[in-house]
């Protein structure tokens, strides 16, 4: 059950519902952000007169299209591509492209809704949009995902720009197909424009810790959480969904600072190693030879792998769910409040259910919402277009000081509005009006768009 909305929202929130039927993502991610506004509606009266939380939840853009490609045996395949262009008050439209078989429309507005407010929080010129495709890159050649790529970027192209809208890469979507689109981007429209696409290789316009920063930043704003409450990362035994780009550089930061990871996952299962998880075999794994996690336990001594294990039953103090949506429900989230668990950071897009987010919150565990906790990517995005402005390229130590400076700041202003609206400690209550206040007073100044 979801707690009750003042009459005034809960009319905003039925009228979501009704205008974007069956997108049972987006509905979740809108209500979960409605649930912090009433106080914000108290204090700025102007915002409601001016209805700025009705236009934020409409989209100002949403395009479909369809991708039509060829695949090795020749066979014509037709996928369905998204690019909702969501809220662009603060800056250009600004969020991934995913490649996967679960991507509809409902998944991309949910997603382009967060990181409207997760752009905003990164205090970067930056708005908010998400795109894809119902693709799945798993098991096709180099060959077909090039053809597939270069068809998605046909279409697309017409409606990017560094000062229009600049993707980046999700699930599904790595170096090699960014640079498949680039490269058709490039073909179609006769400029390097670099700053269009985000995630680029080091020789080719991106920006060292891009690949990182997801991660790396998830762990920073952990850390953050820990210290206000006198802790640290130091001896922490840690879990983390996934083992794709935004896990691989979790696990790696944590043990940096001095955590250890003891499992990890696929869609598959779940390996354990106690020992703690050898980061550079799961890198060589998963980003060098693609192959299942399963894997990693016939080739470390001591690891055991549990086909369609529960990674959360395994006993932990600190989990970042790093993989997808909703992977955290309440009866996990009671699990590992009951075996220890003192903090939650999330690594991907929305990973913990409203039950779940209830658990952790009535547990007073350190909960870091994926808003705040998963902004280090786009803001390492933002970045690395500051660095194809200025054709410039920045060391790997001062980018990554920056991205620590950015998390840390998304720390200290979220946990500042948490206070102020009366909810301490509620980074949830904190990034959700952190991040509608920073886009609502900016459509205002901007008139009636």
């Amino acid at each position: 059950m979801h707690p009750p909305l003042p009459e005034n929202v809960e009319a905003i929130f039925q009228q979501v519902r009704a205008r974007n039927a069956g997108e049972d993502e987006f509905h979740q991610a809108v209500r979960e952000v409605l649930e912090s506004l009433a106080p914000v509606l108290v204090k700025y009266p102007e915002f409601a007169e001016q209805k700025v939380i009705e236009r934020i939840c409409e989209p100002e853009r949403q395009i479909i299209f369809r991708v039509p490609w060829q695949d090795d045996r020749g066979e014509v395949h037709i996928n369905r591509g998204f690019r909702v262009e969501f809220n662009s008050a603060l800056g250009p439209y600004k969020g991934g492209l995913r490649f996967h078989p679960s991507v509809y429309l409902g998944i991309v507005k949910f997603l382009g809704f967060e990181q409207v407010f997760k752009n905003a929080l990164t205090g970067m010129p930056i708005g908010g949009g998400k795109g894809g495709a119902d693709f799945d890159p798993k098991g096709r050649s180099d060959a077909e995902i090039m053809r597939f790529c270069q068809s998605f970027m046909t279409e697309l192209h017409r409606h990017l720009g560094e000062h229009t809208d600049v993707p980046a890469g999700d699930i599904g979507v790595g170096g090699r197909e960014i640079g498949y689109l680039f490269g058709q981007y490039k073909r179609l429209t006769n400029r390097y424009e670099s700053g269009v696409l985000t995630g680029k290789g080091i020789g080719w316009g991106g920006s060292l810790v891009r690949r990182e920063a997801t991660g790396y930043g998830a762990v920073f704003f952990v850390r953050e959480m820990l210290k206000v409450r006198g802790d640290s990362l130091g001896g922490k035994t840690c879990i983390v969904s996934g083992s794709g780009n935004v896990a691989i550089y979790t696990i790696e930061k944590l043990q940096e600072l001095g955590a250890k990871v003891i499992a990890c996952s696929d869609s598959h299962g779940v390996v354990v190693d106690e020992q703690g998880i050898d980061v550079d075999l799961v890198k060589q794994l998963k980003e060098v030879e693609r192959r299942r996690i399963a894997d990693y336990a016939t080739l470390r001594r001591g690891a055991r792998y549990l086909p369609g294990g529960n990674l959360w039953e395994i006993p932990c103090q600190v989990a970042m769910p790093s993989a997808t949506q909703n992977e955290i429900n309440g009866r996990d989230a009671r699990t590992l409040v009951a075996n220890g668990c003192i903090a939650v950071g999330e690594g991907a897009n929305m990973p913990t259910t409203p039950e779940g987010i209830r658990v952790f919150l009535e547990a007073g565990i350190a909960f870091g919402p994926g808003k705040a906790a998963n902004a280090g990517g786009v803001a390492t995005s933002a970045l690395e277009m500051q660095q194809n402005a200025s054709r410039d390229s920045w060391t790997f130590e001062f980018t990554e000081r920056k991205l620590d400076a950015i998390m840390t700041d998304i720390h200290a202003s979220t946990w500042a509005t948490a206070e102020e609206f009366g909810s301490p400690g509620n980074y949830v209550v904190g990034a959700n009006i952190t991040g509608f206040i920073r886009v609502a007073k900016a459509m205002l100044a901007l008139g009636l768009i």
